[in-house]
């Protein structure tokens, strides 16, 4: 009798999704952050250099600058604090903050990708703890993200490797793909800044997601498809993005001074 061969198995796509102004609007190191401050980790100053990132972050997108501003101070601050307790925060932080700020069309985008077979990595600067627990609670394969160094289950305050970001992030997804036996070629990216340029380069299906004014530009010029989840009122590129990134600027401002305000009242009544 003849025998059938069976067909070739073809490699396995993936889908890589940037996190911040992605999966979640602004940035979840912020968010963090503003937990670790109520537990005292850090002072009011700390708080308001934070703020002010984050209100740059919703205003004109992310830069290299601003990143290495976060991470450098943030290692300073966790040195000597321990991986769990670190964890239980950010915890914390999923339950009462990001989830509800995750765009509805990104989560069903990446249900989609789940469901059709696809790995789902998500690709970020943040912790890799952070990074990671978002991706279990959303369901995703896993996470590539910034690894803090620790020994003995506490953060030296060095980083191990380069700061997932850039060039770092294309890196990641190669060397991931190469592991995993994973096909770029029919593989997607999503990232909403240019910085996420390389990654979105090395896959066959790039799309930017809530993009910056740089990464729409670049979008348009070459043809990719774009997906605008910030809301009904923010279609309308230009426009939709000043008017989103002013009122985040100016909730962010709040925020930070009330914190302020707080220290205040508490160092009033120490006197």
């Amino acid at each position: 009798m003849p025998s059938h061969a069976d067909p070739p198995v073809s490699p396995p796509a993936a889908a890589f999704f940037d996190v911040d102004n992605t999966i979640i609007r602004g940035a979840s190191s912020f968010h963090l952050a503003r937990a670790l401050y109520r537990r005292e980790f850090f002072g009011t100053a700390d708080l308001l250099r934070f703020g002010l990132i984050q209100a740059k972050y919703l205003l004109f997108g992310e830069s290299r600058t601003q990143i290495e501003s976060v991470r450098s101070r943030a290692l300073s601050l966790i040195a000597g604090r321990s991986v769990a307790e670190i964890t239980a925060v950010g915890d914390e932080v999923y339950d009462t903050v990001l989830e509800l700020r995750i765009f509805p069309g990104t989560k069903r985008l990446l249900d989609e990708h789940l469901a059709a077979g696809d790995q789902v990595w998500l690709v970020t600067a943040t912790p890799v703890e952070i990074g990671g627990l978002i991706a279990r609670r959303l369901g995703a394969t896993g996470c590539l993200g910034t690894i803090a160094e620790h020994e003995r289950g506490y953060y030296t305050g060095a980083l191990v490797g380069d700061l997932m970001h850039g060039e770092a992030k294309a890196a990641a997804v190669r060397e991931l793909a190469e592991r995993e036996g994973l096909d770029l070629d029919h593989s997607y990216a999503y990232g909403d800044s240019l910085n996420d340029l390389p990654m979105m380069r090395s896959v066959g299906h790039p799309c930017p997601i809530n993009p910056d004014v740089r990464l729409r530009r670049h979008a348009k010029e070459v043809g990719w498809p774009i997906r605008e989840f910030r809301g009904r009122g923010q279609r309308v590129a230009h426009r939709g993005v000043r008017t989103a990134s002013w009122a985040g600027a100016a909730w962010v401002a709040g925020l930070v001074l009330r914190a302020v305000q707080r220290a205040m009242r508490r160092r009033v009544r120490g006197r």
